[in-house]
């Protein structure tokens, strides 16, 4: 869980969170954040807000295409149906 600390005026900070990383991974932050004058910490925060942009973004395309799938589903079971007509409704005059 997320810890949340106050500041020295009395207003909350951004939550914080630890991460225990393996040491490559931990080299490559640090030379993308010297590579773009990031600390490391900042660096770590945008790489986590694309990543979460893209696996949401990633899902609701995989949303919309289930959805689309199950709307072609259903258009190629009614066309795989015979063409069957209404029965005419009996008019009035022809009943009395």
């Amino acid at each position: 869980m997320a810890t949340r600390q106050n500041s020295t005026n009395g207003k909350p900070k951004s939550p914080r969170i630890q991460v225990v990383l393996p040491e490559l991974i931990c080299e490559q932050l640090t030379i993308l954040a010297s590579n773009e004058s990031r600390t490391v910490s900042n660096m770590a925060k945008v790489l986590i807000q694309e990543g979460i942009k893209k696996y949401f973004d990633k899902e609701s395309k995989s949303f919309v295409s289930e959805k689309n799938s199950n709307t072609e589903k259903f258009r190629d079971e009614l066309e795989k149906q015979s063409v069957r007509r209404l029965k005419k409704s009996a008019s009035k005059d022809s009943i009395l």
